[in-house]
């Protein structure tokens, strides 16, 4: 249809042209659709449309060019906020939240609502969540939580240890051993709470990226500047997860029209604080298996690094190809260049630097 306003075949119309056709067949698109269509309009100045930004929104895909063309100008928007619809069902107010919780532009709120189909679900944090803290833990140790005084601490074959680590599977499964009820406890809330909405938001190979980049990072820090101490818990794929939200949370503070979210922000800050600090003071407490030290709390500050970096760059561009973010070049090489630096250390430096290290277990 849109060629009819497009003789030459340049792949764009006028303005005039374009909402000339909304007018006349707007009844029959998505009221949303309809108003980012309109928003489209308004918001370009060099007077015409792209072809394929509309093939593109018909067909809930993002662009760039789209996402330029919709920051241009004052974006105006033409209908009341997400936030003012009354009569939705438990299901839609649910997604609502979400969207609120996540994006900070009324724009992207009303894009994500309106394609969510939740197919497929949040699958990965979920799944993570019942293998790592109820599964492994329940059903094949018969103890929910492994305490780090608890004879099968060292002895299994999932947490990092140092004189273990030519096993290369340690640097992830690590993330199944936990160093008590409120280690678990508190990792399995922020996961939830914090990595369920933004899995439903971004999608699980963008979270389960940030994730996991999180949790080898985390070992691989512990390998470099802890090097005698091994690692539990899941602290270094979630403490990516909820620092790289909160960032985006600050970068994006008057956008956000989440309720109560500076309470919010607070109540995540004290739990990893209280995580964070007793994983400092667990670390010097004297161990219960000497020479062998309690677990590092250096996978946390590993996690933190990610979040802050990859991670802000992914919850930032929402469906936007990362492959065009010149940043997340920069992020990723710079990641990329510190797993390759951990590795040589891991080969060389430890007989290098002489170090004694704890028993094997």
């Amino acid at each position: 249809l849109l060629s009819q306003f497009d003789p030459d075949n340049t792949g764009y119309i006028s303005t005039e042209k374009f909402r000339s056709l909304l007018q006349r067949h707007g009844s029959e698109l998505d009221p949303h659709k309809l108003e980012v269509l309109l928003a489209l309009a308004d918001s370009n100045s060099e007077g015409r449309i792209c072809y394929q930004d509309f093939v593109n929104l018909m067909s809930n895909k993002r662009s760039n060019s789209f996402r330029q063309a919709m920051l241009q100008g004052n974006r105006r928007l033409c209908s009341k906020a997400l936030l003012e619809e009354t009569g939705l069902s438990l299901p839609q107010r649910l997604i609502r939240h979400v969207a609120y919780e996540t994006l900070p532009r009324e724009i992207d709120r009303k894009w994500y609502y309106d394609s969510y189909t939740c197919c497929p679900p949040p699958w990965f944090m979920i799944t993570v969540t019942l293998v790592a803290f109820f599964l492994y833990n329940g059903v094949v140790l018969d103890r929910f939580v492994l305490q780090v005084s608890h004879p099968l601490y060292l002895k299994n074959a999932l947490l990092y240890h140092p004189q273990l680590r030519a096993q290369a599977w340690r640097y992830l499964t690590y993330i199944f051993m936990h160093a008590g009820i409120e280690h678990l406890g508190l990792n399995v809330v922020l996961q939830l709470l914090v990595g369920v909405p933004l899995e439903m938001v971004h999608g699980a190979a963008r979270i389960s990226f940030v994730y996991v980049a999180g949790v080898v990072a985390g070992s691989l820090a512990v390998s470099v500047a802890d090097m005698r101490a091994p690692v539990v818990g899941s602290s270094g794929g979630v403490y990516a997860l909820v620092s790289a939200h909160l960032a985006n949370i600050v970068m994006n503070w008057s956008g956000m029209k989440c309720q109560f979210k500076l309470l919010r922000m607070a109540v995540a800050l004290v739990c990893m604080s209280f995580e964070f600090g007793r994983a400092v003071w667990l670390r010097f407490h004297p161990s219960a298996y000497p020479p062998c030290p309690h677990p590092s709390f250096m996978a946390h500050l590993g996690g933190v690094m990610v979040g802050i970096t990859l991670g802000v760059i992914i919850l930032r561009n929402y469906e936007q190809r990362l492959q065009d973010q010149t940043l997340w070049w920069i992020f990723l090489s710079i990641y990329v260049i510190f797993v390759l630096f951990a590795i040589f250390w891991n080969i060389f430096a430890y007989s290098l630097l002489d170090l004694k290290l704890p028993p094997p277990p």
